[in-house]
């Protein structure tokens, strides 16, 4: 990858930490885990495309990335099911 490809994704992952500060002092009410969430994502895609080189990557590599990825979202999941379920039953003795 070029210098030029460096430098215009680090000056995007700058701009979008500004958007990031910004959007904290916005009052977004239930939107506001929302579009931070979103831009972090936005800002992963960037690191992962240019940063670990997957734009240019091997099939199996990118697969290997789709996978973890899938992974990652089973684990959070998991975690969701057992915060978000806790008050459903009745704990005896409590």
């Amino acid at each position: 990858m070029s210098v030029r490809a460096y430098v215009l994704a680090a000056l995007v992952l700058l701009g979008l930490t500004g958007l990031t500060i910004g959007v904290a002092f916005l009052p977004l009410g239930p939107w506001h885990t929302t579009v931070s969430l979103g831009i972090a994502a936005v800002k992963a895609l960037i690191i992962a495309l240019v940063f670990m080189h997957l734009r240019h990557a091997p099939s199996t590599l990118r697969l290997t990335a789709v996978v973890g990825l899938f992974w990652l979202a089973i684990m959070l999941g998991g975690t969701l099911d057992d915060v978000l379920t806790r008050g459903w039953l009745a704990v005896p003795g409590k």
